[in-house]
């Protein structure tokens, strides 16, 4: 058994059951949870060799995990993995590496690649991260890939909408569940903007 765990965060069932089984078939002791705040409450107990996680997660998402972990000297140094299918535009890479994001990898996952890159980290030692962003620069930052997102994704509905008036009955189910997944990533993007404003209006009561 490879000495320490894995902690894999991930909120859809079937791809965090996926990753687990993985890393557990070559060798590694693979932790799992659902989202960003279930994984700082098991980092506090032990802990991991290393992090792989989503970006999009109720509760507390990949951005805020990461946060958090360079924020506090005891899990700084922690390397973090990010998966992710939505946050795939170059400055989302750049604000991800800016925030300490260890390595940045899309879905769908190549696994070949996956667990080469998991070898390395493991393999390379403790990796330096960035001086911690401070929470001012953090959301606003933050807050520009969210609403960069919002208008990419209230774009994709608009387009969808228009395409299921126009298409066969037998084209519709496959579409429908395509806006869903959309409109349900939409309200989940409008959260937490709202989420960070009201922290950013805070912090700037509080300065």
């Amino acid at each position: 058994m490879k000495q320490g765990y894995l902690l894999i965060v991930e909120d859809v069932p079937d791809i965090l059951r996926l990753l687990e089984e993985t890393l557990k078939f070559k060798g590694y002791n693979a932790v799992t949870a659902r989202n960003g705040q279930e994984a700082l409450e098991l980092i506090k107990r032990e802990r991991p060799a290393m992090v792989i996680t989503d970006i999009m997660m109720p509760k507390l998402d990949g951005f805020g995990l990461v946060h958090r972990m360079r924020i506090n000297p005891e899990t700084r140094n922690i390397p973090v993995i990010f998966l992710t299918a939505t946050y795939v535009a170059l400055e989302d890479k750049a604000f991800a590496l800016n925030i300490g994001v260890t390595r940045f990898i899309e879905k769908p996952v190549n696994f070949e690649r996956f667990l080469e890159t998991i070898d390395q980290l493991l393999s390379q030692g403790v990796p330096s991260t960035p001086i911690p962003m401070s929470e001012p620069e953090f959301y606003e930052g933050y807050r520009q890939r969210l609403e960069k997102k919002l208008t990419q994704k209230n774009t994709q509905i608009a387009r969808d909408e228009r395409l299921l008036a126009s298409i066969s009955e037998e084209e519709k189910p496959s579409i429908k569940a395509s806006l869903q997944f959309a409109r349900n990533e939409r309200d989940e993007l409008q959260r937490l903007l709202s989420e960070i404003q009201e922290r950013m209006e805070n912090i700037s009561k509080s300065s």
